[in-house]
């Protein structure tokens, strides 16, 4: 097994903060600056209650919270019409939302990440937070969502 390189590692953790981010966003309502503000200065990096946080590629964290922040919308829209009959985004609760919305965000707008990367790592962060059952459900959701966003 190869050992991944420090720019996957870098974009691993940016997006693993990026979720938490949305999710403290979601919950809060942090400003954007300040909760920006909140991770460079005091998450990424940091050793917090015995919890060492990696070094995430800053840039990567930001255009990933910007973006989903400046695309709301269209992202939840994309995700809404993947749902199952009868489910809506207000189903989900909020990490599983944060995840979607950071994964539909890389699909739609940075073309340079292959979709391949962009869902085996949502699948990865999924991961952090739930059991395999969730994993699967991020995975076939980007999937759709990537059949519709790269075409």
């Amino acid at each position: 097994m190869t050992r991944p390189n420090a720019r996957t590692q870098a974009r691993a953790a940016a997006r693993l903060a990026a979720v938490q981010a949305l999710y403290q966003h979601d919950m809060e309502q942090t400003p954007l600056a300040a909760l920006l503000h909140e991770f460079h200065n005091h998450r990424i990096g940091a050793t917090i209650e015995d919890v060492e946080y990696a070094e995430a590629d800053i840039d990567f964290f930001d255009d990933i919270v910007k973006g989903v922040q400046a695309r709301l919308g269209e992202i939840d829209v994309m995700i809404e019409d993947k749902l199952a009959k009868g489910w809506t985004l207000n189903r989900l609760d909020k990490p599983m939302k944060a995840i979607l919305r950071a994964g539909t965000y890389e699909l739609i707008a940075r073309h340079d990440v292959p979709v391949g990367a962009v869902i085996s790592e949502y699948v990865d962060v999924a991961h952090a937070f739930y059991e395999k059952r969730e994993s699967g459900f991020v995975n076939g959701l980007l999937d759709a969502i990537a059949k519709v966003a790269r075409t």
